[in-house]
């Protein structure tokens, strides 16, 4: 997976899961948490100002890619983003100090995922959302949504290692949260998804690719999901991973490495057929996400003498 690998896939010995809940009255039976508390006093925020390794664009149909608001970015590490199409909600991953063992982190009560809105230009304070059971252990991220349906990664108590589940937009709260099956986990071996009309867009080490990871395909028709098909003309003998198909299905995004260092790719559909990649942001740039305006929001990480110190999302605004 990504950088929420270093979180939660080490965590394979551990069984967690989360569920999202965007009222604006939280459930008074989970614990009301501000994720500022638990920020590192020994860690100051990074920014462009002081990044030794930026961002690097390479396309001229973007913006130069800038760090969002103080609503989302912290000190800590903000990963893993999925924007709605709308670019009016995001949703992400995050933990306060990437210093912290997970079997800790997932104590801590804030490390998970977070959704922010946008009011008025402005990202507004993210809440926390929760995808567990109150006084559960899980730890979750990697979120995918389509529509009144979520896809997201969670290692939780009654299974082995990390898993993808589903949830249910219901009355203002994501619920029903449901194991993936063994179809998908054990058979198709899917890792992070994108959910696109009936097709599952994923990330995978199983047989029959080139090589790490490879992006695959499978469909969905009623409860069956159709035999994986191998994306090639995307795929190489690198991690070609964390995919996210935008809104009209005709650009595939995702994270390539590219001079040691992640990188944000796009293959445009000519067709039926997917297109040679084309490198758009590189240099510790990953996991990219597409409002319908074409805006690509992505995880940067900040690197100092060789350690990662935080993360921050950033976005390159479509000219």
């Amino acid at each position: 997976m990504n950088h929420i690998t270093m979180f939660m896939f080490s965590l394979s010995w551990l069984l967690v899961f989360s569920c999202a809940t965007e009222d604006e009255t939280p459930d008074p039976s989970y614990p009301l948490v501000d994720r500022s508390d638990k920020l590192p006093a020994d860690i100051a925020k990074r920014g462009p100002e002081t990044d030794p390794y930026p961002p690097v664009l390479h396309s001229d149909d973007y913006e130069q890619p800038v760090p969002l608001s103080s609503g989302i970015n912290t000190a800590g590490a903000e990963d893993s983003p999925f924007i709605l199409s709308d670019g009016q909600t995001l949703y992400f991953f995050f933990t306060p100090d990437v210093r912290v063992p997970v079997e800790k982190q997932i104590l801590d009560e804030v490390t998970g995922v977070w959704v922010s809105d946008r009011s008025a230009g402005e990202w507004e304070e993210a809440e926390r959302v929760w995808l567990q059971d109150p006084g559960r252990l899980a730890l979750d991220g990697a979120v995918a949504i389509q529509e009144n349906e979520m896809w997201f990664a969670s290692a939780r108590e009654g299974y082995t290692g990390v898993n993808m589940f589903t949830a249910e937009y219901i009355n203002n709260r994501w619920r029903n949260w449901k194991y993936a099956g063994d179809r998908l986990m054990k058979e198709i071996q899917i890792g992070e998804v994108h959910i696109h009309g009936n097709d599952l867009y994923f990330h995978s080490g199983r047989p029959g690719g080139k090589g790490s990871y490879d992006i695959w395909v499978t469909t969905r028709s009623g409860n069956e999901w159709s035999d994986p098909v191998h994306i090639e003309p995307v795929n190489s003998e690198a991690m070609d991973g964390y995919p996210c198909i935008t809104s009209d299905g005709n650009e595939l995004w995702f994270t390539r490495t590219y001079q040691g260092t992640p990188a944000v790719y796009r293959s445009v559909k000519n067709g039926n057929t997917w297109g040679l990649p084309e490198l758009i942001i590189s240099r510790f740039a990953g996991e990219p996400t597409l409002d319908e305006a074409g805006n690509v929001y992505f995880v940067h990480h900040y690197y100092e003498d060789g350690v990662m110190i935080e993360a921050d999302i950033y976005v390159a605004y479509k000219k």
